[in-house]
C-alpha cells in the first residue's frame, strides 16, 4: 500500500448527481462519501440517546448511565469552563461533543474508516466556525460595543493598546483554526496508522516464508485500535473542554 493511496482514501467524493444548484454562488450541491458519513453519525447518536433515555429508570441500566454521565460530564465541563451563566449553551456544546464523539467512533469502524468526517479539516473549520459566530454575536448582544475591551488588557499604557488590542485580536481570531486542525491532526494521524499496520499486515501475508512475521503489524494494529478508542472520546472532551473555555470570554469578558 503505497502512501498516495492512502491519501487517495480519505478524499472527499460525490456518491449522487447533483442535487440541486445555487444560481447566484454558481455551486452545485450533492450528496458526498463525508456527508453520509456525518448523516450516519447523526443517526447512530439520535438512537443511542433515544433508546438509551426511553426506559427512564430510577435505576438506570447500562444504556441510561452511560447517557447520564456523558449529560453530565458535559454540564460541569460547561458551568466550571464558563461560569454559571453559560447554561443556555448545554445544548450547543453537549451537540458539539456528541456529534464529534460519534463522528471519531464511527471512523474507527472498518467500512466507514475512510470517510471519516473529523478527518476533514474543513469539517472540523465548520463546527469551530459556528461556535465562534455564536460566541461573537452574543458576546456584542450582551455587552454591546464594549466587548471589545475584551482584548484590551487592562492597565496598559496608551501608546500600547494598538499594538496588543491587534496580538490579542489575532489570538482570538486563530482559535477556530486551531480547533480544526487539532482534532483534524490527531484523528487524520490514527486512521493513517491503523492503514499502514493493515497494509504490512497483508503485505507480509504474501511475502512467502515471511507470512508469519504478519502477526507483529496485526497485533500492533489490535493495540492501536484500542488507543484510538481513548483518543476518540478524549479529542471530543478537549473540544467540549476548549469550546466552554472560549464561550467565557462571551459570558464573563474576563
Amino acid at each position: 500500500m503505497s502512501s498516495e493511496n492512502i491519501f487517495e482514501d480519505f478524499e472527499i467524493h460525490r456518491v449522487t448527481d447533483t442535487l440541486f444548484q445555487l444560481p447566484v454562488l454558481g455551486y452545485d450541491i450533492a450528496l458526498t462519501n463525508t456527508a453520509v458519513f456525518m448523516l450516519i453519525s447523526v443517526i447512530g447518536c439520535t438512537l443511542f440517546l433515544v433508546f438509551a433515555m426511553q426506559p427512564r429508570a430510577v435505576i438506570p441500566g447500562r444504556f441510561q448511565m452511560l447517557a447520564e454521565k456523558l449529560y453530565d460530564l458535559v454540564g460541569n465541563m460547561l458551568e466550571s469552563g464558563a461560569g454559571p451563566k453559560a447554561k443556555q449553551f448545554f445544548p450547543l456544546v453537549f451537540t458539539i461533543f456528541m456529534f464529534i464523539l460519534f463522528c471519531n467512533l464511527f471512523g474507527l469502524l472498518p467500512v466507514l474508516s475512510a470517510n471519516s468526517a473529523t478527518s476533514h479539516v474543513i469539517v472540523n473549520f465548520a463546527i469551530s466556525s459556528i461556535l465562534f459566530i455564536v460566541i461573537i454575536s452574543y458576546g456584542f448582544i450582551k455587552h454591546g460595543i464594549g466587548w471589545i475591551k475584551l482584548f484590551v488588557p487592562k492597565g496598559l499604557p496608551f501608546f500600547l493598546v494598538p499594538i496588543l488590542m491587534c496580538i490579542e485580536l489575532f489570538s482570538f481570531l486563530i482559535r477556530p483554526f486551531s480547533l480544526a486542525i487539532r482534532l483534524f491532526g490527531n484523528m487524520l494521524a490514527g486512521h493513517l496508522l491503523l492503514h499502514v499496520f493493515i497494509g504490512l499486515t497483508i503485505g507480509l501475508l504474501g511475502a512467502g516464508w515471511l507470512a508469519g512475521l504478519s502477526i507483529l503489524p496485526f497485533l500492533l494494529n489490535l493495540v492501536l485500535i484500542g488507543f484510538e478508542f481513548f483518543v476518540a472520546f478524549l479529542q471530543a472532551y478537549i473540544y467540549a473542554v476548549l469550546a466552554s473555555v472560549y464561550l467565557h470570554d462571551a459570558v464573563e469578558m474576563h
